[in-house]
């Protein structure tokens, strides 16, 4: 599976707001991940957001979507690994990451160390079709309280909107076990 990591920090970067009106922190009841409009879209979503914010999980996350993507200029078949028979539809999506149990990236340098562990055990993985990209951003996780992030980004691809899909759910599965397996709180 391909994975890539980059900073995303500066002036009119986006960032990630863990403190935004509709939040609803899963960490208190994993299972209502099931609930949320996008798993109700992607039922797949469902089991991963579970999963990432269940109590032995070293993150937490504060949002997420999935979108189908149309228009082709929106991915590479390269970079997604897939054969040009394969690319014809694909689907995104994003899940905002935030180290859990009180722990925080202080440091740009410890959210690109777990950035990089974390690619490292994807690579790991034997999935074509579809890549993770991981950015680190700003996040505000309370009012007045600034620390660092990760936006993951999944992309997967197939020769139909179906196929696209299962690719999909196949990348945020081994996502959710990589994040799972290779990151510990620091």
């Amino acid at each position: 599976m391909e994975a890539d990591w980059e900073f995303e920090t500066g002036g009119e970067a986006p960032v990630i707001d863990a403190a935004w009106a509709g939040f609803v922190d899963l960490r208190l009841d994993p299972e209502r991940a099931r609930e949320l409009a996008e798993t109700e879209q992607f039922p797949a979503l469902g089991a991963v957001l579970t999963n990432l914010n269940g109590a032995s999980s070293p993150v937490w996350t504060s949002k997420c979507d999935v979108w189908p993507l149309v228009d082709a200029a929106g991915w590479d078949a390269d970079e997604l690994d897939a054969p040009s028979e394969r690319a014809t539809h694909a689907m995104g999506s994003y899940i905002d990451l935030l180290p859990a149990n009180g722990q925080h990236w202080t440091a740009p340098e410890m959210a690109a160390d777990a950035c990089k562990r974390l690619c490292s055990r994807i690579h790991s993985v034997p999935l074509r079709c579809c890549r993770v990209d991981l950015v680190i951003r700003r996040a505000i996780v309370a009012p007045e309280r600034m620390e660092l992030g990760i936006t993951a980004y999944l992309t997967a691809c197939g020769a139909s909107a179906a196929e696209a899909a299962q690719a999909l759910g196949a990348a945020l599965d081994a996502f959710a076990d990589a994040v799972l397996g290779a990151w510990a709180p620091v």
